[in-house]
């Protein structure tokens, strides 16, 4: 089994806690160093494209995406998230391969911190046990 974990730098503190979270979890699952591939982008727009990019070689189980898009002052935020999880959806269905949306979407940073180990558990973790779960489902009703 493989899986690509593709993560955005902008927001570092709050996704690199998304990333180790989920590492975290799929090394507790059993699933070793050479079988997770970590790969950085600039920020939460560009995650479909590597999503797309790392689907196209046919080499992983499922590319769980990870990143932390926070309302500012201006209507960007919405363009932002609909943008990325229209392009993480179009990935999943053109390559037929689970592609997790592990990207935060808050009103705020005190929000997303919630999500990283705080009141709302870690969503890092939860996109980790979302990839495995649809492996397994995406292997049993494989046809």
């Amino acid at each position: 089994m493989k899986i690509a974990i593709i993560t955005s730098r902008f927001n570092d503190a709050i996704t690199n806690a998304l990333k180790a979270g989920a590492v975290e979890r799929l090394k507790e699952k059993g699933i070793a160093d050479h079988q997770i591939t970590c790969v950085d982008v600039p920020g939460a727009i560009e995650i479909p494209l590597m999503a797309k990019l790392l689907a196209k070689q046919n080499q992983y189980d499922a590319i769980i995406c990870l990143g932390a898009v926070i309302r500012g002052e201006t209507t960007h935020y919405d363009y932002v998230c609909e943008q990325v999880s229209f392009g993480c959806q179009h990935v999943m269905m053109q390559f037929d391969i689970p592609v997790i949306f592990g990207v935060l979407t808050t009103e705020n940073e005190d929000q997303a911190l919630d999500r990283v180990g705080g009141a709302h558990g870690h969503k890092g973790k939860d996109a980790a046990d979302t990839a495995l779960e649809m492996i397994a489902l995406v292997q049993k009703h494989d046809i």
